[in-house]
């Protein structure tokens, strides 16, 4: 059974950016503080907590969040669903951000300005990230984008048949929502800067290539192309179909996106990248071996 109970309160002024923060949470004390701390101009913030054991919840309840306690049925929806099928939002515009992820103020007045110049323009809008791995920035390499800021009335969830991967818990993984419209890509960039050990970072992308594996195989990871961005709805299953994936990502991040230029942690999160698919790769030939050829 799911329930929320809401634990805290933010008064709200004029000046605040009109947008309501998604934060979900489970033992994140490490960085928590530091992700609630960069939102503090944005109208409210609700924190959707998975029963953390460590000082989460206290942390962010001081610093003014919203916080609810999600219980998971195990069954759809999971936590960010959840959150905009029930949670009052006092905004029609929803942002998503993890609690490893930080908001510089250039890119929070970026959204405060283009939302008052663009109004309903886009349903939702991209970043891209400044991705912090083994204590540095990573300048070059490869980018990651996120389809964060999105209008809550347009946003649709999608529901993988993911729940035999039990490792991932009442979290949705990084898959996207589709939006009902056009989207946009700001400028300005999220920082991600996990203060976690790198312990965490493998253990994440293991768990990770689990349910890439299974959603791959069963065909749902290639469901609702359709509401995806137009380039993105072709290049997804391209690269679903391509061989020798982890040299391509490889070669990619650290040849052509020019990941060399950061050195050794340049190198590092390259080679990283390609474990992750070389991961995907193996766990997919021994899915084959053990339940028989993927779903169409």
């Amino acid at each position: 059974m799911t329930e929320a109970t809401t634990e805290t309160m933010t008064d709200t002024t004029t000046d605040k950016i009109p947008v309501s923060i998604l934060t979900i949470s489970l033992n994140e004390e490490a960085n928590i503080a530091r992700c609630l701390e960069s939102l503090k101009r944005f109208d409210e913030v609700w924190l959707v907590d998975s029963n953390s054991t460590d000082r989460t919840r206290e942390i962010a309840e001081s610093m003014g969040a919203k916080v609810v306690t999600f219980e998971w049925n195990r069954q759809y929806p999971k936590k960010k669903q959840w959150a905009f099928e029930n949670l009052p939002f006092a905004n029609k515009w929803v942002m998503l951000v993890d609690a490893d992820e930080q908001v510089p103020d250039a890119l929070a007045q970026e959204i405060a300005d283009t939302l008052a110049r663009d109004g309903d323009k886009h349903a939702g809008y991209f970043f891209g990230f400044d991705y912090f791995f083994a204590g540095k920035m990573l300048k070059h390499g490869q980018r990651i984008y996120k389809l964060a800021l999105m209008q809550h009335a347009k946003t649709r969830w999608q529901e993988y048949d993911d729940l035999e991967v039990k490792v991932l818990g009442d979290n949705e993984m990084h898959y996207q929502p589709p939006v009902d419209g056009t989207t946009g890509v700001l400028e300005n960039r999220m920082v991600h800067e996990d203060q976690e050990t790198l312990y965490h970072f493998f253990d994440r992308h293991n768990k990770y290539s689990d349910w890439e594996v299974v959603v791959r195989h069963n065909g749902s990871y290639f469901r609702n192309e359709d509401a995806q961005p137009f380039l993105r709805r072709f290049t997804k299953p391209l690269f679903g179909r391509m061989p020798f994936k982890p040299a391509i990502v490889f070669l990619y991040s650290y040849v052509l996106r020019a990941g060399f230029l950061d050195g050794r942690a340049g190198l590092d999160f390259a080679l990283a990248r390609a474990f992750h698919f070389w991961q995907v790769g193996l766990k997919m030939r021994e899915r084959i071996r053990n339940v028989g050829p993927p779903k169409r």
